[in-house]
């Protein structure tokens, strides 16, 4: 099997949004349990923008910079423990957020409404893989958390705020795409 090359602008756009999703960790309004960031619209930007391979290497990038230590995460955190807390769920369901985001995506690339679907089906992945993993880390800890308190505490006061991401993501998304696009194929073609 050959490997898939990357050339370097192209890495450079992944480092680039993986460097985007760690800033909009940081741009946050702090509640309890969960802080409000903008790592969702980083994330769903990078698939729209760089597509499904390229998107979920940049969400990878990231996730891997915090698990290392670097302070990447939400109130400047780093580290497996924060993979392991009761959020790191969600972290970690970026990973098929971006997947399912991706593959939907590629069906109808320029209609919005299907964007917007695609995003809102890997969003209802990453839900799902936080909720799960917030209900067994907090109920290790001993708080004892039920499946309709953590939908309360865990999804319901992000769903608006969320689509808004969402909608912004695909907006900024329409304009930046066009130009990447541009960018790496002038780029290959100053190869051949």
């Amino acid at each position: 099997m050959r490997k898939k090359k990357f050339p370097i602008k192209e890495i450079t756009l992944i480092a680039q949004f993986a460097a985007l999703t760690a800033v909009c960790s940081w741009l946050q309004v702090p509640t309890v349990p969960i802080p409000f960031t903008m790592q969702t619209f980083a994330v769903f930007l990078s698939v729209y923008v760089l597509g499904v391979e390229k998107g979920f290497l940049s969400v990878l990038v990231f996730l891997l910079l915090g698990i290392s230590g670097l302070p990447v995460f939400a109130n400047f955190q780093g580290g497996i423990g924060v993979i392991a807390g009761a959020t790191g769920g969600y972290l970690i369901g970026f990973l098929p957020a971006v997947l399912v985001t991706g593959v939907l995506l590629r069906i109808c690339p320029k209609n919005p409404v299907m964007s917007f679907l695609s995003m809102a089906s890997g969003l209802l992945i990453c839900y799902v893989f936080g909720t799960i993993w917030f209900i067994i880390m907090s109920n290790n800890a001993g708080n004892g958390i039920t499946v309709p308190s953590a939908l309360k505490t865990a999804i319901l006061p992000f769903i608006i705020p969320d689509i808004v991401k969402i909608i912004i993501a695909i907006l900024v998304g329409r304009r930046i795409k066009p130009i990447s696009e541009k960018y790496l194929l002038h780029y290959r073609s100053s190869e051949i």
